[in-house]
């Protein structure tokens, strides 16, 4: 089993995830076989890892998975590789309120597989202070190790003295410094990172990446720094079952956010996953028994989409017959039309009683719990799902009731938030992404 350490940092914004795909591409490219993974709910960062290392990316989230799935998939990881470099979300302790180890945050993976912190820290704007913070985060949370920092943005070779010092009083290692250069900067949007896919000449920036990081920390160091990842249960844990057993998954660069450990269960129960794309205006295969509508861009490609009339015309057949649903992005191109963000309306598939847009944004963000009112593709009428949600689009009009929704959802902590998406015959679909089972 490969041993593993976690990159986070006290805050978002710090560089995390600069240096951790730097970091996988140098140690890849010295022939290493590195395996990423993803703390929180994250879609987007998992597609860089596998960018960057050439080997899928699974997210882990001590909220909204148990701790058999989540000893699952390090487990599936750490197969057949010498270095786990997980990525932390937000801050390092960043979570939700609920019992240790059940926050959602960075710190509860490290102490639940045992992997020792590496703190990225944004040190612009401050040099010997940068020293309180780091003693902060190596204190607050007894179950973590903070092994040592990198240091980002820094100004100067006198600055980067000043913040040391700042160190050595701690006794906190600096394992390497990265100066202030927007060049190694990736492209972002409404929802974090241009997808990978879509991200102008990626593989050169991962490699700029890599010198960046070989040129300014110790690679050695760093991964002696690794520990083994500490497995307790041999329980499998519990995956999302597949909705069918041959699935049409749109897949594009409007549909693309699909959780990596999702597909790979799916998979290994047995499912195959048949990717068709909708802005190249194919419609679901017909030898499939469910489609699936992933969320993504749809609002950056609302014009095409309406103008995709094989695809919508075959979503329509598909569903008179066989389940689809969707999933955010994939929820809003199943409604009646689409506002895009420069106020134009275009007509989506009406197969869902909805009218959404992105014109209208306000930032919709958290955990969620769903229990399906009714037996869908995800599942019979009471199973409960825990998932997220984050998105900018916003409902406009609505046939909303109980009699039509998706599902009942509370946050996090257990507050009733009503009742979330949409059913009509056998479409179902909301903003609600799916993770886990509850």
């Amino acid at each position: 089993m490969a041993p593993g350490l976690l990159i986070a940092a006290p805050r978002s914004g710090s560089g995390k995830t600069t240096v951790v795909l730097g970091l996988q591409r140098a140690l890849a490219r010295r022939g290493a076989r590195v395996r990423g993974m993803k703390c929180g709910p994250d879609y987007i960062d998992p597609a860089f890892h596998a960018a960057a290392t050439g080997a899928p990316s699974f997210n882990l989230d001590s909220f909204a998975m148990g701790t058999p799935l989540l000893e699952s998939l390090a487990s599936e990881a750490g197969q057949g590789a010498d270095l786990i470099v997980a990525e932390g979300s937000m801050g390092l302790f960043d979570g939700i309120r609920r019992e240790t180890g059940r926050t959602g945050a960075s710190a509860d993976i490290a102490a639940l597989f045992g992997w020792p912190v590496v703190l990225v820290l944004d040190v612009s704007g401050h040099a010997q202070s940068a020293a309180a913070v780091a003693l902060g985060c190596a204190r607050f949370d007894p179950r973590i190790e903070v092994a040592g920092v990198v240091l980002n943005k820094v100004a100067s070779d006198r600055h980067r003295r000043l913040v040391e010092d700042g160190m050595a009083r701690i006794g906190v290692p600096v394992l390497g410094a990265l100066m202030r250069n927007g060049d190694l900067a990736l492209p972002e949007r409404h929802l974090g990172l241009v997808q990978a896919g879509e991200t102008d000449e990626l593989d050169q920036r991962l490699e700029r990446l890599a010198d960046a990081v070989e040129g300014g920390l110790d690679l050695d160091r760093l991964v002696a720094l690794a520990r083994p990842t500490r497995l307790r249960s041999l329980n499998p844990g519990r995956s999302l079952p597949p909705p069918g057993q041959r699935i049409a998954l749109a897949s594009d660069r409007a549909f693309s956010f699909v959780y990596p450990h999702v597909l790979s269960g799916w998979r290994r129960a047995g499912a195959e996953i048949v990717p068709f794309s909708p802005l190249a205006d194919e419609p679901p295969p017909d030898g499939c028994d469910v489609c699936w509508l992933p969320g993504g861009y749809p609002e950056l490609h609302a014009g095409r989409i309406a103008q995709a009339g094989r695809f919508l015309d075959g979503l329509r057949r598909f569903s008179q017959t066989r389940p689809v649903h969707g999933e955010c992005g994939g929820y809003m191109v199943l409604g009646r039309s689409l506002e895009d963000g420069d106020g134009g309306t275009h007509p989506m598939a009406d197969l869902l009683p909805v009218e959404t847009s992105y014109a209208k944004r306000r930032m919709h963000l958290g955990y969620r719990v769903a229990c399906l009112v009714e037996d869908g593709a995800m599942g019979a009428a009471g199973r409960r799902l825990v998932g997220h949600e984050f998105h900018y689009a916003s409902v406009v009009r609505s046939d909303a009731s109980r009699d039509t929704a998706f599902a009942t959802i509370t946050d996090a902590e257990g507050h009733d938030l009503g009742t979330a998406g949409h059913r009509r015959g056998l479409v179902t679909g909301s903003f609600f992404h799916a993770i886990a089972p509850a």
